[in-house]
């Protein structure tokens, strides 16, 4: 019970400071793994360090970011020719826009 209350209430940063170990291996070994086939994932890498910057300064607008990340990732379409981590990856990323336009407070 108290994970769902948790789930129901978590904010677009803790849900970041949550999954950030994750989403920062994650994001590095797409721009390893899959760069020459996808190089969106360069930009999906530096829009997700952007996003935490901002989080972690304070900054309430992640408009630009999400939007961007929206357009370049097909609306978090995955490929299917990725692996498992490039999977997970865009799952976090499309739950976190998700909270994010649901007006989750940073």
């Amino acid at each position: 019970m108290i994970e769902i209350e948790r789930r129901v209430t978590m904010t677009i940063k803790e849900y970041m400071n949550d999954h950030k170990v994750d989403l920062d291996l994650f994001t590095l070994a797409l721009t390893k793994a899959h760069v020459d086939a996808h190089p969106e994932v360069k930009d999906v890498r530096d829009l997700y360090l952007k996003i935490q910057y901002k989080l972690g300064v304070d900054v309430k607008d992640l408009d630009h970011e999400f939007e961007t990340l929206k357009r370049i990732t097909n609306n978090y379409e995955i490929p299917n020719d990725v692996c498992g981590t490039y999977e997970k990856t865009y799952h976090l990323l499309k739950e976190a826009n998700r909270l994010y336009n649901e007006g989750r407070t940073v």
